[in-house]
């Protein structure tokens, strides 16, 4: 049976469809959109209209909020995106009392809007090339650490040169194809961010963990935000006295919905994609995401039976437990689709062709012959060292490790690289950035539980003690050989002082030998993981340059056998994806429609989460009171709805636009079967979930009774 099923799934890849939808395979850069043929696709606006140079095009009303993304719908710095975007805000504004994750928020003047610290919103400025200026830092005879560091340098000097025009300009160095190219982007920082109104998380998160990369989806995952800036137009850090920004460009909202085979666009900052991966670094991936599945289901284990009881514990670990789930689920689909869709023999087949390419010519024998063997023995050697280096970096990650040791570690660092001048310093200790250092630090307290965190770190030591000795940090292996975690750990937590963030700022002016004198026993644990770990981190810069060296050679031989036809890997950066809205069939004798409606959302309630509909929500359903959102096909409310773009984390948040550029819908997801889109693309299971602007409106409108907002966005 599962050798037929097997079958069955390669049979169904393999099948061209009588309806072909169209897709595009890219995530491409501005710059790049003019070899589209946008207009014949179905594009009804200027395709020039979409970026400008001059920060007034269609793009510059796109924001990059960190992980996220979010879109200016009014002149008032109103900034749209989702919920599950806007969900670290909410919880670090939570209390048992104030529990905005639970019951949503409404702020009805400007005065209500809540600070949302730790949120930044990066408003496009524009971009150019500084390939041949990046280059012109590499000498000959550099060994990979030397050229790491001198393109290291370059670029931090091309970003303090270009900042130095404005207290609000925040650039960034990218490099695209493997150092091929390189691009000085441009922003304006807005720092003051503030929550304008979030519906209740039996809303926004309609479905939970069930539901999440599922397809029918009735999720209303938005949120209103607002940015501020002081009163001569800086982006400052959050003062009373500050105004809403009034952005050059923003975004229309329209109420004309979707239909099937409707040309759409999106516009956004996926987070990383690794399409140009070759098959070793595939596989390299492949069991780095085995390795994930396990320690993630663990942590979500420990955090939620931790949380049982306690409401603060909750909302403290709430956002860690949601993210640890959306990757874990995320890493399963992507596993699963490996397998179903045959990714690996694709990638076999893949790069035989790019072989016989390569033997047809005896000059593309010299510059690639060799270049996926070079790639392959490389990783080899690469896997080894990832795994030894990543034992360490867990213990002192602010993800995956405790908050007590990793507070302790950055001090540490911080304190160390201060010592230097600040254009010798690793970026991010750099004075650019220590506000944002330091406003961390005080946040880390909205995130983590001291006794909880105690427990977690116990719980760490006890998973160490199982994994091979090579695997075992110095700074663990005596209490490991001992096996005395309790006493070692309750030690730690009893004589430490950094249990208070005021503290613990105040040290990041210390000097490495003041630090230590100290003798705070997390401290002085991260001075000794560091002590390993900075020659790890040495070797790590230097195997990073030796791998991004080999795979720009082989990504120079795929420009030039595509004649520069692929986008580059999505890295952070603006990009722009188009596709129609359309249904998709993932296995035999099942279809999926391209739209769900509300009836679909009272057809799952169940009363309990993460499947309880709001009893407003219900009643304003059995009376029909659906006012100008309805869609006519469906005589219902719509709520979500499929494209065949092709987007991936950092995207959500993003505003799907229609033909005439817009908006439509927000992203906020993919399904299961595209997950594995960010390895490889199959068009006929790719496919983009947005909550629809109408549903958004409808909730904003009928249920939170915020129609200021709808005057505010023109409608």
């Amino acid at each position: 049976m599962k050798k037929f099923l097997m079958n069955m799934w390669t049979l169904i890849f393999l099948l061209t469809f009588v309806n072909l939808v169209f897709s595009d395979e890219g995530m491409w850069m501005p710059h790049q959109m003019k070899n589209l043929d946008l207009k014949k696709l179905g594009l009804q606006m200027d395709p020039g209209d979409l970026y400008k140079k001059d920060g007034t095009g269609l793009m510059s009303a796109v924001v990059h909020l960190g992980g996220g993304t979010g879109e200016f719908v009014s002149r008032k710095g109103l900034i749209l995106t989702n919920h599950h975007v806007a969900f670290g805000a909410l919880q670090r504004a939570s209390d048992p009392e104030h529990n905005y994750i639970e019951d949503g928020f409404n702020a009805e003047t400007y005065q209500d809007e809540i600070p949302a610290p730790g949120y930044i919103a990066d408003v496009l400025l524009g971009y150019e090339e500084v390939t041949k200026k990046i280059e012109a830092a590499i000498k000959p005879g550099m060994s990979h650490f030397e050229k790491y560091k001198a393109i290291e340098q370059a670029e931090k000097k091309l970003i303090a040169e270009a900042e130095s025009a404005a207290p609000d300009l925040r650039c960034r160095v990218a490099s695209m194809y493997s150092g091929n190219q390189y691009y000085l982007f441009r922003f304006k920082r807005l720092k003051d961010i503030r929550i304008v109104l979030a519906p209740p998380r039996d809303l926004g998160n309609f479905g939970g963990d069930i539901d999440n990369w599922m397809w029918p989806r009735h999720t209303c995952d938005f949120a209103f935000l607002r940015a501020y800036v002081s009163k001569d137009n800086i982006g400052v850090d959050y003062d009373e006295n500050n105004v809403p920004y009034q952005p050059k460009s923003i975004i229309k909202i329209s109420l004309d919905g979707v239909q099937e085979d409707d040309f759409t666009f999106v516009m956004g900052y996926p987070g990383r994609t690794y399409r140009n991966y070759t098959l070793a670094e595939l596989e390299h991936a492949i069991n780095q995401m085995k390795e994930s599945i396990e320690l993630r289901k663990e942590m979500i284990a420990f955090f939620e039976k931790a949380s049982e009881k306690d409401k603060a514990v909750e909302i403290k670990y709430a956002s860690l437990i949601k993210g640890l789930n959306n990757g874990l689920k995320n890493y399963q689909g992507k596993l699963e689709g490996f397998q179903k869709a045959n990714i690996i023999e694709k990638k076999k087949e893949t790069h035989q062709e790019f072989r016989n390419w390569v033997q047809a010519n005896e000059k593309r024998q010299q510059k690639y012959g060799s270049a996926l063997e070079d790639i392959r023995e490389f990783m080899d050697k690469y896997a080894a060292f990832d795994a030894k280096r990543e034992a360490i970096s867990n213990f002192i990650s602010r993800y995956y490790g405790s908050a007590m040791l990793s507070q302790a570690y950055l001090i540490v660092r911080a304190v160390e690289e201060r010592t230097k001048p600040d254009m010798e310093r690793e970026p991010y200790y750099q004075d650019r950035n220590f506000d944002r250092l330091q406003q961390g630090i005080k946040l880390a307290e909205r995130r983590y539980d001291f006794e909880t965190d105690k427990t977690f770190f116990k719980h760490q030591l006890k998973r160490l003690a199982s994994q091979p000795k090579d695997k075992i940090p110095d700074a663990f292996k005596s209490v490991i050989e001992k096996n005395t975690f309790d006493e070692y750990v309750n030690q730690l937590y009893t004589e430490t002082k950094l249990a208070d963030p005021d503290y613990r700022i105040e040290l990041l002016d210390s000097t490495p030998e003041e630090l230590l004198k100290l003798k705070d026993p997390f401290i002085q644990l991260a001075a000794e993981i560091e002590h390993d770990y900075e020659d790890l981190r040495e070797q790590q810069k230097a195997l990073s340059q030796e791998r991004k060296d080999l795979k720009k050679v082989y990504l120079k031989a795929l420009l030039e056998k595509t004649d520069g036809n692929i986008a580059p890997d999505a890295n952070g950066t603006i990009r722009f994806t188009y596709g129609e809205v359309a249904g998709y069939s993932p296995r035999d004798a099942v279809t999926y429609k391209p739209l769900t409606s509300l009836s679909g959302v009272v057809e799952k309630d169940t009363g309990e989460e993460p499947f309880d509909v709001p009893e407003k929500l219900k009643l304003l359903y059995a009376e029909r009171d659906f006012g100008k959102y309805i869609d006519e096909n469906l005589n219902d409310v719509p709520i979500c709805f499929l494209n065949t773009t092709n987007v991936t984390g950092g995207n959500s948040g993003s505003p799907t636009l229609n033909a005439r550029g817009e908006q439509v819908g927000i992203i906020f997801d993919m399904t299961y079967e595209s997950v594995i889109g960010d390895y490889y693309i199959i068009p006929e299971f790719q496919r983009t979930i947005s909550v629809d602007i109408r549903y958004v409106l409808f909730i904003t409108d009928k249920f939170s009774g915020a129609t200021h907002i709808l005057k505010e966005i023109g409608l």
